[in-house]
């Protein structure tokens, strides 16, 4: 099939599995404390190039309209899918978050290698 032939992003099969979701999905989930409190939305996931393993998912948090939002990275393993809550619970509470590695659209922290360092010590999640 050539690039152009292929069919309409509403005609791909996106629906769940008992172990797979499409990414389209999981952007826009949201992500609860352990009491149930809503903290924010996966804005993104990303994706180690190497393993083909999700590393991260990107929550926003904050702002109005898009206006002083930050993106917190959250280690893919810190999260737990709760099917009750329909989102994802991580074990912080806003407070944790708060003072947790962020950065805002115009800033690209990825650059540094020990950005996802910082982020896994932050919530005790082993880094691989």
């Amino acid at each position: 099939m050539a690039y152009t032939d292929r069919p309409a992003a509403n005609d791909v099969a996106t629906e769940e599995t008992h172990s797979l979701i499409a990414s389209n999905r999981v952007e826009g989930t949201a992500v609860y404390d352990p009491q149930g409190e809503r903290l924010g939305d996966v804005y993104n996931f990303m994706v180690d190039k190497h393993s083909g393993q999700v590393a991260y998912a990107v929550m926003s948090f904050g702002g109005f309209l898009g206006i002083g939002e930050r993106y917190h990275p959250l280690p893919w393993k810190s999260l737990d899918y709760n099917k009750d809550l329909g989102g994802f619970v991580v074990n912080v509470t806003r407070e944790q978050l708060e003072g947790a590695p962020h950065y805002a659209r115009e800033e690209d922290p990825w650059r540094d290698p020990a950005y996802g360092r910082s982020v896994h010590d932050y919530y005790g999640v082993p880094y691989v």
